[in-house]
């Protein structure tokens, strides 16, 4: 099964294809099979799917976490300081110890840890571990003595310095995270490959075929052109420079052509307009109600933030703004409002996340061909923490899927991994049921922004393919498009939900290539 350009559920026997994986047939039910093929595989009734298009995702971050110390499943302060005490011993040789995932509100701490806490496991290498949404990060006393960090140092524009009374007390949040991260030794060439070979590898086992990678540095754009230049990329990336310079020094003066089938392309350039809600870094327009003299952080200036985009767009990259709180997502909305009779034309505008949206600023996510970018599985995940951050009275735009589509506005979906699972299943379940595994809240978390299971599906694929200019290239099964498919092992469009998040991949294939099989 698929869905066609308009969004309508199409049922098939059969998919024929080129040789060079572009797909030429559906064939439906009692249809004479052709006659001459150059090989033919049954699948023995088993279901095929339309690839699914991860909307925004971080790659190289995604393979590097699963090759250090990974503290994303830990449910305490004690388990995650015994898991990090664990790796600094079987790992003497690093001269750093690297890696994240943590998350205080899932510790239940009610506090960012200390750099007291990475000292009592180990003090003899620096320690530096990034949050789950990499807004913050978390390093120990050496890794503070080495960056030179002591009671002098000031918190940078759109940073904070974590401190108890005067000194810094090892939490570095958004932009003052590089008053450390600028000594952290940086990964060699080949580091870099085995990172992107183990995150096509996760990606393609949880059957994403394509994905947007937010935030590309020059570094990883190199990684990804030595691996397709070798034949090995097997997922497609849709890139989107970390600035406009990255951009610049990639692409030149626009958009990089298609590369290596189809695999690879520049597309546009991601800015940031705030932080995270975790690190209490969204900008709001009010303060945080469980922090009442705090507003999050800004990261640019109106005028800054025009400049980029406005350089970013003049040379036909399309422009993605991260905006988080009411605040950000408003000066966005500003800046795109104030730009649309200058840059005409099917720019589609993406905003990033859009977590928390002032109602008054919804109806304008439908104008200038805004496209909300966001991940189902935040809102699970948040939800006891948004609650605490804002208070019951302005959660009305949070997470407004169902908003978004009754505006207007284009919705594409993805996971924000490894900031979360890059699992789709679970975000599709989410999408319409608004409820997280265990069922809860029963009914549904705000369910007025539920949408419906095609609507989310289709986010999933055709919505992400069109928030990244590949519409025309894959993002369902049609004439002309890539094969990029998957075989599962049930029917999505009759799961349960929690049938649905148990969905198995059993085999998936890119260009009509199969790049990965369940063992």
């Amino acid at each position: 099964m698929t869905m066609d350009k308009d969004g309508k559920v199409i049922q098939f026997t059969g998919l024929v294809m080129t040789p060079d994986g572009k797909v030429v047939k559906l064939l439906k039910q009692g249809e004479k099979r052709p006659d001459k093929l150059d090989w033919r595989a049954d699948m023995k009734g088993k279901v095929m799917l339309p690839g699914f298009i991860d909307a925004h995702g971080h790659v190289m971050d995604l393979g590097f976490r699963a090759l250090e110390l990974d503290l994303s499943g830990t449910k305490s302060l004690e388990e995650a300081k015994s898991k990090i005490a664990a790796y600094a011993a079987a790992n003497p040789d690093r001269k750093w110890i690297l890696g994240g995932g943590w998350n205080q509100e899932v510790w239940g701490l009610g506090h960012f840890p200390t750099a007291a806490d990475l000292d009592a496991v180990v003090s003899d290498r620096p320690v530096w571990l990034s949050r789950a949404d990499g807004h913050a990060s978390w390093g120990n006393s050496l890794a503070m003595k080495v960056a030179g960090v002591t009671a002098k140092s000031v918190s940078p524009a759109g940073g904070r310095i974590e401190k108890t009374g005067a000194l810094p007390n090892g939490v570095f949040v958004d932009a003052a995270q590089a008053l450390v991260a600028k000594l952290v030794p940086p990964p060699l060439p080949r580091d870099r490959n085995s990172a992107l070979l183990k995150a096509q590898e996760i990606l393609l086992g949880f059957g994403i075929t394509a994905t947007a990678d937010m935030g590309t540095t020059l570094d990883d754009w190199l990684a990804y052109r030595r691996m397709g230049d070798k034949g090995s990329l097997r997922i497609r990336i849709i890139s989107y420079s970390s600035g406009v310079e990255p951009a610049i020094q990639i692409a030149g003066n626009g958009p990089t052509p298609w590369l290596y089938n189809d695999k690879l392309r520049l597309i546009g350039v991601k800015l940031y307009a705030d932080g995270a809600l975790g690190s209490r870094g969204a900008w709001l327009k009010a303060p945080y109600a469980d922090a009442p003299k705090e507003l999050g952080l800004g990261f640019m200036s109106d005028d800054v933030m025009r400049n980029l985009m406005s350089r970013a767009a003049m040379d036909g990259f399309q422009v993605a703004v991260h905006a988080i709180g009411d605040r950000a997502n408003a000066e966005v909305l500003n800046a795109i409002d104030a730009m649309a009779d200058t840059y005409k034309g099917d720019r589609r505008w993406r905003v990033e996340h859009a977590q928390i949206v002032d109602p008054a600023d919804l109806p304008r996510f439908g104008k200038n061909g805004i496209i909300a970018s966001m991940q189902p599985v935040h809102q699970t995940s948040d939800r006891g923490m948004v609650e605490a951050r804002l208070g019951e009275a302005r959660l009305t735009g949070a997470y407004a899927w169902a908003s978004m589509l009754r505006n207007g506005a284009g919705l594409a979906f993805g996971s924000d991994y490894p900031v979360e699972s890059p699992d789709p299943f679970a975000g599709w379940a989410t999408a319409f049921t608004r409820m997280d595994a265990s069922g809860q809240p029963f009914g549904g978390w705000r369910p007025e922004e539920r949408i419906s299971r095609e609507q989310a599906w289709w986010a999933f694929t055709g919505g992400a393919a069109y928030a990244g200019y590949a519409e025309d290239k894959f993002g369902r099964l049609g004439v002309g498009q890539r094969a990029d498919f998957i075989i599962v092992d049930r029917d999505p469009l009759l799961a349960s939900p929690t049938d649905l998040r148990a969905t198995k991949v059993q085999e998936t294939w890119v260009g009509g290539e199969k790049v990965w099989e369940r063992r």
